[in-house]
């Protein structure tokens, strides 16, 4: 259901929504976050769809459930994309945001989405009951709206902080959540095939010679990243965007890179990396200067999330 579509009936409905990641932990490529929903009275038809925690299927049978849900018109789902320069910059900057914090705020983003399309919602059924009126339409509508989510953290500290943010909304958050509850596999199936996805059409910004694109799994301990990572480091620039070079599998490639000096000048001033006349060192991620300010423009203008709310309507990924 794409965000200009029509509501279909059962939006207005009790209804029912799974949130999920793909690429938590990798050291290439994006963090991908996905819902799926639907309503209530649709919830033991999903029960039958074969949906699966992503991990345990084949990347054939991962792609084949994508296409039957998105050809299915009782289920809504969306995504949200964050390129690896935006997990980085965050995790760096002076005031860092750590992978959890992005993670909930990414989860939000995906429940607010869902609001925003004009899902109106509260709680029955020994829940908290409310109405939730939409000014511009000048309408209200009574439906059940609950998600389960697979837990980052602390489980009850994170459903108390989404509670406290949409107080009309259940909150189910568990371990293992996309192996018990069908909304949450199938969250965990549109998560996990829009990452594969990215990585395989992701186009390689950078233009130096011998690069390629054999990284394998992007996972830290894989054999086949590890030497990717090796060959495609800079001395001076550091690695290709595709690189989360926050994480600490880089750390063991700084040693190797220069040490960049430069006469710092008013942008440094701005983002407080010295005062003026006096040269700098930057060393945390052997990064050249451009890159560096890349990153600032990035985390400055919010262009580092690449967004892809168009729900049943995605038919490919926009290259990063």
């Amino acid at each position: 259901m794409g965000s200009e579509a029509p509501l279909p009936k059962w939006a207005s409905t009790p209804c029912i929504m799974g949130i999920d990641e793909a690429g938590r932990g990798p050291v290439l490529g994006p963090m991908v976050y996905g819902c799926l929903y639907c309503a209530r009275s649709y919830q033991k038809t999903l029960a039958t769809l074969n949906f699966a925690d992503s991990k345990t299927l084949k990347e054939e049978k991962r792609e084949e459930l994508f296409e039957n849900l998105k050809a299915d018109e009782s289920i809504g789902w969306s995504v949200d994309v964050i390129d690896p320069r935006e997990l980085s910059a965050k995790m760096l900057k002076k005031n860092k945001v750590n992978l959890n914090e992005i993670s909930h705020d990414s989860a939000i983003g995906l429940i607010n989405r869902v609001l925003n399309m004009g899902v109106l919602l509260t709680e029955v059924q020994l829940l908290l009951i409310c109405f939730l009126g939409n000014p511009k339409k000048g309408n209200i509508f009574m439906s059940l709206f609950q998600v389960y989510l697979d837990t980052v953290g602390d489980a009850d500290k994170y459903r108390i902080k989404l509670s406290e943010r949409f107080p009309s909304i259940k909150f189910v958050v568990a371990k293992k959540a996309d192996s018990l509850y069908p909304v949450v596999s199938g969250a965990s199936i549109v998560a996990k095939v829009t990452r594969d996805r990215a990585l395989r059409e992701w186009v390689l910004e950078e233009t130096s010679e011998n690069m390629h694109r054999s990284f394998g799994s992007g996972y830290p301990g894989d054999p086949e990243t590890k030497a990717w990572l090796a060959h495609h480091k800079h001395s001076i620039f550091g690695f290709p965007t595709l690189v989360r070079f926050s994480w600490g599998t880089c750390t063991s490639y700084y040693k190797d890179m220069v040490e960049v000096l430069w006469e710092s000048d008013k942008v440094d001033e701005d983002v407080g990396y010295g005062s003026s006349g006096k040269q700098l060192k930057l060393s945390n991620v052997g990064l050249g200067k451009a890159a560096k300010r890349k990153i600032e423009e990035i985390e400055s203008s919010g262009k580092g999330r690449c967004k892809f709310f168009h729900s049943r309507k995605l038919e490919q990924l926009t290259h990063f």
